[in-house]
């Protein structure tokens, strides 16, 4: 195990505090060649700025006999249909852990233990994921692991990790959380599978494999058959595959950690200045408290059923998903007149470190996490969110896929594509191949 579009009637338009910015100098007034000439260089910022964004995907001939034994399709298989793959029961499955080489013994973490959550953390921050030229590694903080991986109902024996028995040191983790994901027509009871880490020194031991075979296992014991998870490779056989974007708030700290290169024909001055974003909101967002947490229940769920690959969320596990935490999510709502919740938009905290780097330790990063337009257009309404993450959270990118209708607004707002790609897959469930639009889920 290892994550038709209907128009509803629109609400009444919430009241302005201020008329929207009106067109710079550079975009207004200009010809048709002027216009596709500033195209043309915004295409090559966009370019020098996100090429070290680069993630290695495996050939679709390559062999997975790992893969292969489990019950996922074959990556030539065509599939038509939705539904799982096979179907057991708790009677069926193996009672006693994997075994683990000599030395190795499996732990299930306490996370509201400090010290465990420490050992968490370090394993990750110094083994998960990198960038194909080990300039960045993600860095999740101890608040955001805890948010991340103790939502309503989550279980402490599905925090799963192998440690060194003599020392009790983690070497390598896997984890599942529990969700109910609609697929199509289909809504299932299943877990997302996350933070898949072996220490570096022992990815020769075929540890992965084990993890995966164990946290299913688990999982299975709790009458839970399918799991939803992503990936940057290409293994048996994705259900989606999209692309991610970024808009730069700090061009010039991009330039200086690698992240970014400064184009022919160009200067690191106008780089700053394409990168600059509103300081002040047009509109009267503010930050989601628990009394709305029903309303925004019903809005994002009823925007939701436009998508075929999707959450569905209970009102406790929107009040922990998107109620406010400093550095690891925030969500912004707008109400109109009415008291109604019109619109929303959120996104998650997430920064890698920076390595090798003697001036900066950290990029700090947000990511699109969900977002409805109801009233506003969807420029509007990220217009917002990328002043909240840039003047409110000093961050200095702001990543996004282009899952739902985000498409919508990623040119609009200069975001630039990046060279990765985020593969979505289930375990045990048929679904055939999404489009990027038709997806409408976020896994961290």
């Amino acid at each position: 195990m290892v994550k038709k579009t209907k128009r509803k009637k629109k609400q009444k338009k919430a009241k302005a505090v201020a008329k929207p910015a009106e067109e710079t100098t550079e975009d207004a007034n200009e010809t048709t060649v002027q216009k596709q000439n500033r195209m043309n260089r915004q295409k090559e910022l966009h370019a020098a700025l996100y090429s070290h964004r680069n993630q290695t995907t495996a050939a679709p001939k390559v062999s997975h006999p790992f893969w292969d034994s489990q019950p996922v399709p074959k990556m030539d298989q065509e599939i038509e249909t939705t539904g799982p793959i096979e179907t057991k029961t708790v009677d069926e499955v193996k009672p006693e852990p994997y075994a683990l080489a000599e030395h190795f013994e499996w732990y299930a973490m306490d996370l509201q233990d400090d010290g465990d959550l420490d050992d968490l953390y370090n394993l990750l921050s110094s083994h998960y994921v990198e960038d194909d030229e080990n300039m960045f590694r993600f860095n999740y903080s101890r608040p955001f692991l805890r948010w991340a991986l103790m939502p309503p109902g989550y279980l402490r024996t599905w925090h799963l990790a192998v440690r060194v028995a003599r020392t009790k040191r983690l070497v390598g983790c896997i984890t599942a959380i529990p969700a109910k994901i609609r697929v199509h027509d289909n809504v299932v009871e299943m877990v997302e599978i996350n933070f898949l880490c072996v220490h570096k020194k022992l990815r020769e031991k075929r540890l992965a494999p084990v993890l995966i075979k164990e946290i299913t296992r688990r999982v299975n014991l709790q009458n839970v058959w399918q799991a939803a998870y992503t990936a940057g490779v290409v293994i048996p056989k994705p259900i989606a595959r999209n692309q991610y974007w970024h808009r730069s708030f700090d061009p010039k700290k991009l330039v200086e950690i690698g992240f970014s290169s400064i184009p022919r024909n160009s200067t690191l001055g106008r780089m700053v200045r394409l990168s600059a974003v509103d300081q002040k909101h047009t509109y009267p967002f503010r930050p989601m408290t628990e009394v709305d947490v029903p309303k925004v229940c019903n809005l994002l769920n009823n925007y939701l059923t436009n998508f075929k690959y999707t959450p569905v969320l209970e009102e406790e596990e929107i009040k922990h998903w998107f109620t406010p935490k400093e550095n690891v999510v925030q969500c912004y709502v707008l109400e109109n007149d009415e008291g109604e919740i019109t619109d929303m938009f959120s996104y998650y905290c997430l920064s890698s470190h920076v390595i090798g780097n003697d001036k900066h330790k950290d990029l700090h990063a947000v990511y699109s996490y969900y977002n409805v337009a109801q009233t506003l257009s969807w420029t509007d309404l990220m217009k917002h969110a990328l002043t909240t993450a840039r003047h409110t959270d000093a961050k200095d990118v702001f990543n996004c896929l282009n899952v739902m209708e985000n498409a919508q607004f990623l040119q609009d707002l200069r975001f630039g594509p990046g060279d990765g790609y985020l593969h979505y897959y289930l375990y045990n469930w048929l679904c055939p191949a999404l489009e990027p639009g038709e997806v409408g889920l976020v896994l961290m």
